[in-house]
């Protein structure tokens, strides 16, 4: 089996994640990165042991590479992605895929007429948790599935934003809460529904209204494709990241994912089906442990291109196309209708 030869831009925070999972991959090697601060770039190139690029232009120029992992600001996607697929290498980027629909549109063009493929990294759909419920879910035993619920209470001090000035921002970031934090459990609300119809929802700026021009708290009700109804809330202005809070209503039983453990409740039963494992190194808890299967998942994908388990251009768009249909929810108070 070849070798995937592996390149990364942007070395913030997330990129370890995606380092941690070439490195662990037997049949892929981190190559180069890319980081416009050169003193940590170069330290960092020099503890990989792989070559240090300040420009990811000249990087891309390499014709060894095969795989670009984009890890940048949410402004700066588009243009990398376009760029890495121009000189034909495949991409995984970190969501969001784009700021807008717009974007997405211009990146789905380009991903249609490139030798490379594009995946997103929507990890959360590799947690043992969530597996497990898409199972459950399509096997029809616990029956129709009425409702969902899902609470997402983080915390967000004002330095996040300060120390990176791109965050809280339309113009860089798209949004803020919404397309950033909320963006995987939106996605995986409308995954376990089979999509989403309709939207309305509520955005506002409340503790962090001095560092954000944007939200930092929404809530939502949500139509979904399957019948059923969905209640969202979300917040960064809680003092500690709590483990998301997932309920799923279906006629023969609930599912409840508290504290990362995944229960199925009927009646007075209450049975523990599967717990989440806490990512080991330097992972955040609340990143999840899938980061590794998603990247092992796209990889496998460019081995064998009849096979495509991974997060597509399209599909990440669906999850986008939420995010802006609550923020255009929020300003006209009405319902927004989604399509396909």
């Amino acid at each position: 089996m070849k070798t995937l030869q592996v390149a990364v831009i942007g070395c913030g925070s997330i990129h370890t994640c995606h380092v941690a999972a070439i490195e662990q991959d037997p049949d892929s090697r981190l190559r180069a990165i890319a980081e416009t601060d050169i003193a940590k770039g170069q330290a960092l190139a020099q503890g990989y042991g792989c070559d240090f690029y300040a420009d990811y232009h000249e990087m891309l120029r390499d014709p060894l590479i095969d795989v670009v992992h984009i890890c940048l600001p949410h402004y700066l996607h588009m243009a990398a992605i376009l760029a890495a697929l121009a000189a034909g290498k495949h991409v995984f980027t970190e969501k969001p895929l784009a700021l807008d629909a717009g974007e997405v549109k211009v990146i789905r063009q380009a991903a249609d007429k490139a030798q490379g493929r594009v995946g997103i990294c929507y990890q959360n759909r590799l947690n043992p948790s969530s597996q497990k419920i898409k199972a459950l879910l399509e096997s029809g035993q616990l029956g129709q599935m009425l409702s969902i619920k899902a609470v997402l209470t983080w915390s967000r001090g004002g330095t996040y934003y300060t120390e990176s000035p791109w965050r809280g921002r339309f113009a860089t970031e798209g949004g803020s809460l919404l397309i950033n934090q909320a963006i995987h459990t939106l996605d995986l609300m409308q995954w376990f529904g089979g999509g989403i119809r309709a939207v309305k929802g509520v955005v506002d700026s409340t503790f962090l209204g001095d560092v954000t021009e944007n939200e930092d708290s929404a809530m939502a009700s949500l139509q979904l494709a399957n019948g059923a109804r969905g209640l969202f809330y979300a917040t960064n202005c809680h003092s500690t990241d709590s483990p998301l809070l997932l309920e799923i209503h279906c006629e023969y039983g609930l599912l409840q994912l508290h504290h990362n453990a995944l229960w199925l409740i009927q009646g007075e039963s209450k049975t523990l089906l599967v717990s989440d494992e806490k990512p080991a190194g330097m992972a955040k808890s609340y990143w999840g442990d899938s980061h590794r299967q998603a990247v092992l998942n796209f990889y496998h994908g460019i081995r064998h291109p009849q096979e495509n388990n991974y997060t597509s251009v399209a599909e990440a768009e669906v999850s986008l196309n939420i995010v802006g249909a609550i923020y255009r929810s929020s300003q006209l108070r009405t319902w927004i209708t989604l399509t396909d």
